[in-house]
């Protein structure tokens, strides 16, 4: 499978049930005092969920996995897979059950600003306690992944983090005989969601000859000199590939402070910038490790390098429209704005929008760049960077949070995601591993330029449908979407006719190429 569409596939059906799961969130949960303690308790999960198991481990397992395929076949590197998970499964159940026992205390470490509010704080460990198993079960579904990844199978999991959101939409009508609130049903159907994933990707693994069973005598795996390098290259990689996500812990933290609904307009804003961040630089990340590991691996360097461009170029492509939004505030009317979320909490979201999209493309590189040094068992040199950029997020969000309230840590976040690119560019050209050519500069300027004249005629769009509806949002929703549509249809053909223009692509050829390979598939 190619890496363009190893990209493809992890991304579409995430997009589309992740957007209908924040609308339906959105809609019985509105923006404030439940909503918050909702979001920090679906947050911690995932926190950990980014540091361990997406992160650290998946990083750490997926090249010496690659390298055990390709040096000692099949047998062995299940055999190594089997420990790794057994070793995985016990440390984080301690983890989880000693998380669930001082669970009130983690709340108030990560939202301070509940302290005052002792009804907050218990609503908030009550749904943690409920969501917090999922970071066990999700990580044995990232390392189901994982294997997958590296036998070239990206489609089943591409599909586990879209049961995640039809399992939470799902819930809040199929609990609803048993349990009276929304936010419960929701929280139960977070946890419910980690099974079902587990069980779906297991299928596909018998379907690959590859049976993971866990072996309970941890007492030789710990002396096993594959577990013990493993484990040498996770506990670095805990803060080095989970650096956003620490990011977002101490936006929770400082938002917090701010008031009663702050948290959830930076999480709705957050999702938005979180999709396209998913869908292409996560899916990059995902696709890319296993790939280089096997070029590396190969000692084919001069194709690993060609590949990291590539990632670069479809990372750019795919982000820097995603950038350019002049469409913020329609895109959460039509999206959020039902129910018991209203206008005042779509502005405040807009906002907060706006300041994360100024480093969308920044981190999409920097997801597409972090995989070089995984791939070459590098996993110190992402925690010096992460360090670094930890430090400046946290001065930025201090000095940025008094004058400027949420939307002023929504912008800290941004500047430090420049700093994170600014260290991968510099630290993969001084190690030799690759550097950003003078070609590749070009492309994104291309790129850049392409997008932001789209960006002028989405602005000039928007400015019409209101002089001649006299305000378009005021409409019901089935009103209003048509003429988003009619939009956002001249914003993507003005995207392409600037591509053909700058050469930046051939939308045509592309067309063409797409429906041979339909036509060859059928």
């Amino acid at each position: 499978m190619s890496l363009f569409k190893s990209i493809a596939t992890f991304g579409g059906w995430t997009l589309i049930t992740g957007f209908f799961r924040d609308m339906v969130m959105a809609n019985y949960l509105g923006a404030g005092a439940v909503s918050d303690a909702f979001f920090v308790a679906f947050k911690l999960p995932n926190l950990f969920r980014s540091l361990f198991a997406e992160g650290a481990f998946t990083s750490a397992f997926v090249p010496i996995f690659s390298q055990k395929l390709v040096g000692g076949g099949k047998a062995q590197a299940i055999k190594f897979a089997v420990g790794a998970i057994s070793v995985l499964v016990f440390s984080l159940g301690l983890f989880v059950l000693l998380m669930e026992i001082v669970m009130p205390w983690v709340v108030v470490v990560l939202a301070p600003g509940f302290a005052d509010d002792a009804g907050k704080i218990e609503l908030a460990a009550f749904l943690s306690r409920i969501t917090f198993p999922f970071l066990l079960l999700v990580s044995v579904v990232s390392f189901q992944s994982g294997i997958l990844n590296s036998f070239g199978k990206f489609a089943a999991p591409a599909a586990a983090p879209v049961i995640l959101n039809l399992t939470m939409i799902a819930a809040v009508w199929v609990f609803m005989p048993v349990i009276d609130t929304p936010v419960y049903r929701i929280a139960l159907g977070v946890t419910l969601a980690g099974v079902l994933e587990i069980i779906w990707l297991n299928f596909f693994l018998r379907r690959e000859g590859v049976n993971i069973s866990l072996v309970y005598d941890l007492s030789g795996l710990f002396k096993s000199e594959d577990i013990r390098v493993l484990f040498k290259r996770i506990a670095p990689g805990v803060l080095g590939a989970g650096v956003y996500q620490i990011n977002m812990m101490v936006d929770t933290i400082l938002v917090s402070l701010v008031g009663t609904g702050a948290i959830s307009w930076l999480y709705y804003a957050n999702r938005l910038q979180q999709l396209p961040l998913g869908v292409v630089g996560a899916a990059i990340g995902v696709a890319l490790l296993p790939i280089l590991s096997r070029q590396l691996k190969a000692g084919d360097d001069g194709e690993a390098k060609k590949t990291q461009d590539k990632a670069i170029e479809y990372g750019v492509l795919l982000s820097v429209p995603a950038a350019i939004i002049v469409l913020a505030e329609p895109i959460i009317n039509i999206l959020f704005q039902h129910g018991k979320f209203g206008l005042f909490e779509t502005e405040m979201t807009a906002r907060a929008v706006i300041a994360y999209s100024l480093s969308l493309p920044v981190y999409v590189m920097v997801k597409a760049m972090t995989p070089n040094f995984f791939a070459r068992g590098d996993t110190r040199t992402p925690v010096k960077y992460s360090v670094v950029v930890l430090a400046a997020n946290l001065i930025f969000s201090l000095l940025l949070m008094k004058p400027f309230g949420h939307t002023g840590i929504a912008v800290a976040t941004s500047l430090a995601a420049f700093v994170s690119f600014y260290q991968y560019v510099r630290g993969l050209k001084k190690r030799g591993y690759w550097s950003f050519s003078r070609e590749l500069a070009v492309y994104v300027g291309k790129v850049t330029f392409c997008s932001l004249v789209m960006g002028a005629v989405l602005y000039g769009g928007g400015l019409a449908l209101d002089l001649l509806t006299g305000g378009w949002l005021k409409f019901s929703l089935w009103a209003k979407l048509p003429l988003f549509g009619l939009l956002c249809f001249f914003g993507v053909v003005t995207f392409c006719i600037m591509t053909k223009i700058t050469g930046v692509m051939d939308v045509a050829a592309l067309a063409k190429s797409l429906l041979k390979r339909k036509e060859r598939d059928v």
